[in-house]
């Protein structure tokens, strides 16, 4: 795909201002973690339940009447399908998804209550990118990348700033450090061009870690073969973009890996102290937190990016372990928006 622009910290704040004339705010909750006051953006509140219907509706608004005619192509595995599934049927575009066919029930079935075409796929032996792209081809249709794409990434970002504001009007001074899921790092590179100021880290699912690796490799570095299984299938992209990496590289961005457990364990913490039904992907940020494997600091935001669960896997998650027994207790909680 030809890039025929770069994102931009002003493509950020046209998107934010597009956002807000459409979306409510999703709330800004607080609460304490070793004694240090952390911020996170609840954007597993949004109306389809993740953060993605951002970059989707920037994206999608951007087309001109006789590409909207055409209709929109996009790949995901769930939360970007209904992100622009959801752009899609407000502006009457026409809108197919390719999805793998072991995405979460609950994701498929949301996508197609919006009115989306779903074409199924082999995640192991068939490509995603590929496939899309030939149905962009021969229906004439906009290719929607889940983060390869300026305005997606512009979009995602817009959240960054929401919550920036968010954080001053709560007496919680502006964010220091940010820390964020990652896939492809659409929404990570749009809060580092949103926030200049603040830190970026990037938090993934243990051998799926390819951003981490490349940002301290200085280059790109897919996920290596046999990557083992992970619950956070919104996380499971085996190379991250040109695009994305050059952002958040040249923030000098870091990153950390977290395990099944430990974002179980944020799973359920989010349940108890914040009140909020958060995804194993959307609870990875939080994870690492919770872990120790981010210096705690005033400032902390972190983003709960999204709350599509499955619901048996999620009551699994809820289930204590007794390792975690009592850490509860270190921990306060409270709400604001």
């Amino acid at each position: 795909m030809t890039i025929l622009r770069q994102p931009t910290r002003a493509g950020v704040r046209d998107a934010a201002a597009k956002i807000a004339r459409v979306l409510p705010s999703t709330p800004l909750f607080a609460s304490e973690i070793k004694g240090v006051s952390v911020a996170f953006k609840a954007e597993s509140l949004q109306p389809m339940g993740a953060f993605k219907i951002r970059g989707a509706l920037h994206r999608l608004t951007a087309l001109d009447d006789a590409a909207r005619t055409r209709g929109v192509v996009a790949f995901s595995s769930g939360n970007h399908a209904q992100g622009v599934a959801w752009a899609a049927k407000r502006l009457g575009v026409a809108a197919t998804i390719v999805m793998p066919h072991d995405a979460p029930r609950v994701k498929r079935e949301a996508t197609l209550a919006l009115g989306a075409e779903v074409v199924g796929y082999d995640r192991a032996t068939e490509s995603r990118e590929l496939i899309a792209a030939r149905l962009a081809e021969a229906r004439g249709a906009t290719l929607v990348p889940s983060f390869d794409d300026p305005w997606i990434i512009e979009g995602q970002g817009s959240a960054g700033l929401e919550a920036a504001a968010q954080m001053e009007a709560a007496g919680l001074g502006s964010p220091t450090r940010v820390v964020a899921p990652c896939g492809g790092g659409g929404l990570a590179a749009g809060i580092a061009l949103a926030l200049p100021e603040a830190a970026i880290t990037v938090v993934e699912p243990e051998g799926w870690d390819d951003m981490r690796r490349s940002l301290e490799a200085s280059w790109i570095e897919p996920v290596g073969p046999n990557p083992p299984p992970t619950a956070c299938d919104s996380l499971m992209t085996t190379r991250v973009s040109q695009l994305t990496f050059d952002v958040l590289s040249r923030r000098d961005a870091t990153g950390v890996a977290v395990s099944e457990a430990e974002i179980a364990t944020a799973q359920r913490w989010a349940a108890e102290r914040l009140r909020l039904v958060v995804e194993p992907g959307g609870a990875a940020a939080l994870a690492a937190v919770l872990a120790g494997k981010v210096a705690m600091e005033a400032g902390v935001l972190v983003v709960l990016s999204g709350g599509n669960v499955d619901l048996a896997a999620y009551g699994r998650a809820l289930i204590p372990l007794p390792q975690a027994e009592g850490d509860h207790a270190k921990h306060g909680g409270g709400g604001l928006r």
